[in-house]
């Protein structure tokens, strides 16, 4: 099995670079990233300067699959997260837009956090799940250069619980190789990453990455055991929620022979939504697979 070292940290989804490796559709290889923080908060005096480090969110990579070409879609397959280190770290973060009504005088809030037997430590009366997802993944576009800061149609930091183990990601293919980064793990998040820090930590992610040739692309999608999720990102979630269904609706048409108007309703009842970091309109729509098969 390959392996992609984390360093030197990268921000950007670029078509520019040299891959770090060159795998074969269908091959399993083992990731590094560091932590949203670029490795600055290891122990509780520490603290998030962005003056000395003034980026977020690297990413190890570009991995490129041969053989893949515009008009692809990766299928990546996520298999498992670990914590490189045994431990993650948060910070309370700049307040945004809830500074309207909470104030502006923000402590720092660090939090280094133990993760031991699936569990993290955020205090000591206070235990989380470890649930872990990756908050960046994405392939880089044929025009322009995003940064790991805003997600878009090639992905880019969706932060997601959703993009976990067990789950596989449809990227799109926009330049020869694909040329796939990601990183950004999260030990735990909550929906809409509040402060915009997660349980940030440095990982390795194994992930086996394949080719699909459709006729169309059908945007970034999420498949796993026990859902089926389509994700849309726009300046506001409403009109996200909006395309993040409706793509799903047509999923269910085209892919499980629904009804699109039937598809339409059932959602009413039993659709689900997955928000990523709340300033940035990040939408993921979702429906239970135990109801695909009733038609």
């Amino acid at each position: 099995m390959q392996t992609v070292a984390a360093s030197p940290l990268l921000y950007e989804f670029s078509r520019a670079l040299e891959p770090r490796c060159r795998i074969e559709p269908g091959e399993t290889v083992r990731v590094e990233s560091e932590d949203a923080l670029s490795g600055q908060i290891r122990a509780p005096g520490d603290k998030r300067d962005k003056a000395a480090m003034p980026f977020s969110n690297p990413v190890a990579g570009p991995i490129f699959v041969n053989g893949a070409k515009p008009g692809d879609e990766l299928a990546v397959t996520i298999h498992s997260i670990e914590s490189r280190d045994g431990q993650c770290a948060t910070y309370t973060g700049a307040v945004r837009q809830l500074g309207e009504w909470l104030g502006h005088d923000v402590p720092h809030g660090t939090h280094v956090c133990p993760i031991r037997d699936g569990v993290i430590r955020w205090k000591d009366r206070v235990s989380i799940p470890y649930r872990p997802m990756l908050g960046c993944i994405g392939t880089a576009p044929d025009w322009g250069t995003p940064t790991t800061g805003p997600a878009g149609p090639h992905g880019g930091n969706l932060d997601l619980v959703e993009v976990g183990p067990g789950s596989t990601i449809y990227l799109p293919v926009k330049v020869a190789g694909g040329y796939l980064y990601l990183g950004d793990a999260h030990a735990a998040q909550g929906h809409g990453e509040l402060s915009a820090t997660g349980l940030e930590m440095a990982a390795w992610s194994t992930v086996t990455v394949d080719l699909v040739r459709r006729p169309t692309l059908t945007g970034l999608r999420i498949e796993h055991a026990d859902f089926l999720m389509c994700v849309a990102t726009h300046g506001n979630h409403e009109r996200a929620m909006a395309e993040a269904y409706t793509r799903l609706i047509l999923w269910m048409e085209t892919g499980f022979r629904w009804s699109r108007w039937d598809a339409y309703d059932l959602l009413t009842h039993v659709g689900e939504i997955s928000v990523g970091y709340y300033g940035s309109g990040t939408v993921g729509a979702k429906i239970a697979r135990r109801y695909l098969n009733a038609v």
